[in-house]
């Protein structure tokens, strides 16, 4: 019997079924020293988890703490390397999503995986569809999607209606109507209030308590404390892929402990010396007055001066990437104003921006900004084309020797600039996006998450080469979800909460834990100004 023919809550198909005795200490799931590694990184290191029936148990920690990868080892997506998985006492298996299904694991993700031309009622029976002599029965289908949208006490959502025309507190119904059509008892929710106006967070948390009410488990993954204190019952910390503490009690805990169990990193950072100098000694290159974009941020006004280092971090959603897109033409911005050296900006225009000397290093370099299949010199000069062609033709001893000079400047390796991208690390693929721009004379250089996918070992060499960018008078503007680094590279720091700038100031004024109390809770719990940031 195939996935699909089997009902809600048939779980024919479980190597161990969850039914007996049970587990005596009356924990619906138990993980114990799950172990997760991938090329080059060890995503989980030995982390344990235990739930219990109708609780909300909250999984906190920093991005890339190993949140992710650990509730997709609960979804089934991923097989953990080492340790063991218990439901019910008994050990069990998650080879794939349609296991954690049958055994009554649902995961609800913050993209939301619905079909938006389907209707309410036919996502959720996506999959299994209640049929009779191989017929879907529609109507049979909507009448039960109608009875789990009351039991979440929300009938009024029409079966019929298609998704796309709910908006998002609506469509995150339709989800857990899914789980609960599978007859799950245990939902994993991905920062579900991300995109939740107050009241819609609010009416979501009622649902949840209806849910716990009638046995069914919570795990629920957020960065914002304020939420963790009001709907949970116990929190586990994540932090470098490791449980730094496990079952705190979430109404009393202090939120300076939960912060204190979040910083810390095992990996080392190095960064180069600051100039000694004052930061804002450099002419002023970038200004941004009140920029905002409808539903991503609002109000963000900042600097960046020739020389200097301004980075910006948050949490995920904050509206970072955003605003550093928004700067460079890629989206148009609603509300505010950027001048570069005192000129104002066409909104949204990246021919407009790069005229003016903005370049960006986007997030994701090999699907935005790569030609994977081209050597490095052709991706350097692709921005400058013109300059190394005549008559239509590249110049290809031109485009090289211009594409050699700025890889010496960059330390790239191995320097040979006929190489393939594609067979480069990603620290220095990265070097060839930030060559491409400093070719076409870049002012002021706009860096995302510049270091994402960077060993170790390349990190404090590109901390290097983008100091050094700075030494010779280019702005930097870098946005990066990993506070050491922000708080080690850069001179000033704006952090975001939420889609505003909650904090200005320098660097070497705030600590781990201060960025963390801010832009988690709002407020400052705890501020260690220290210079001591820079291992040797």
């Amino acid at each position: 019997m195939s996935a699909a023919q089997h009902g809600p809550g048939d779980r024919s198909a479980l190597p161990l079924p969850p039914d007996g005795p049970g587990d005596p200490d009356g924990l619906l799931l138990r993980l114990d020293g799950i172990v997760k590694t991938f090329p080059g990184v060890r995503a989980l290191d030995g982390v344990s988890l235990d739930v219990r029936p109708g609780e909300v148990h909250c999984l906190l920690g920093q991005n890339g703490a190993g949140k992710s990868t650990l509730i997709k080892v609960l979804s089934g997506a991923h097989r953990p390397d080492a340790g063991r998985i218990e439901w019910h006492g008994r050990p069990v298996t998650l080879p794939d999503p349609k296991a954690a299904t049958r055994l009554g694991i649902a995961t609800i993700y913050q993209e939301l995986d619905l079909v938006a031309d389907l209707s309410v009622a036919e996502n959720v029976f996506l999959g299994h569809e209640p049929a009779r002599f191989g017929l879907v029965g529609r109507g049979a289908m909507a009448r039960r999607t109608r009875e789990i949208l009351d039991r979440l006490g929300h009938g009024d959502i029409p079966a019929r209606r298609p998704v796309r025309r709910l908006p998002a507190a609506g469509q995150q119904i339709v989800s857990m109507a899914r789980a609960l059509s599978h007859d799950a008892r245990l939902l994993v929710m991905d920062e579900p209030s991300a995109v939740l106006a107050h009241d819609e967070v609010a009416n979501l948390f009622r649902v949840i308590r209806d849910l716990t009410g009638q046995g069914i488990a919570v795990v629920y993954i957020s960065h914002r404390l304020d939420e963790i204190r009001e709907i949970g019952d116990r929190v586990t910390v994540l932090k470098d892929g490791r449980t730094t503490a496990a079952n705190l009690p979430a109404r009393t805990v202090p939120v300076g402990d939960l912060v204190n169990r979040m910083t810390g990193r095992t990996i080392e950072y190095v960064f180069p010396p600051r100039p000694a100098g004052p930061p804002d000694a450099g002419a002023e290159l970038l200004e941004v007055r009140g920029l905002g974009r409808a539903g991503e941020f609002a109000d963000v006004s900042l600097t960046v001066r020739a020389g200097e280092i301004v980075g910006i971090t948050g949490l995920v959603g904050s509206g970072r990437s955003e605003v550093l897109e928004t700067i460079f033409g890629a989206r148009r911005a609603d509300a505010g104003q950027i001048t570069m050296a005192g000129r104002a900006l066409r909104p949204g225009s990246v021919p407009a921006a790069v005229r003016a000397g903005l370049g960006l290093a986007p997030e994701e370099r090999k699907s935005q900004a790569l030609l994977l299949s081209e050597p490095v010199d052709r991706n350097m000069t692709l921005a400058t084309f013109a300059r190394f062609a005549s008559y239509g033709v590249t110049r290809s001893g031109r485009e090289r020797a211009a594409a050699e000079a700025v890889a010496g400047r960059l330390g790239l390796r191995p320097p040979g600039v006929r190489r393939m991208v594609r067979t480069l690390s990603g620290g220095n693929q990265q070097k060839v996006v930030v060559g491409r721009w400093l070719l076409g004379g870049t002012r002021v250089l706009l860096l995302d998450e510049p270091t994402r996918g960077v060993d170790v070992g390349a990190r404090a060499e590109l901390y290097r080469a983008i100091r050094r960018l700075a030494d010779d008078g280019v702005g930097i503007l870098l946005v990066s979800s990993e506070v050491p680094e922000v708080l080690g590279l850069a001179d000033r720091v704006l952090l975001m909460r939420e889609g505003r700038v909650v904090h200005e100031g320098p660097a070497d004024q705030l600590d781990e834990s201060a960025v963390l109390s801010l832009v988690m809770s709002g407020s400052l719990h705890t501020v260690h100004p220290t210079t001591e940031r820079r291992p040797a």
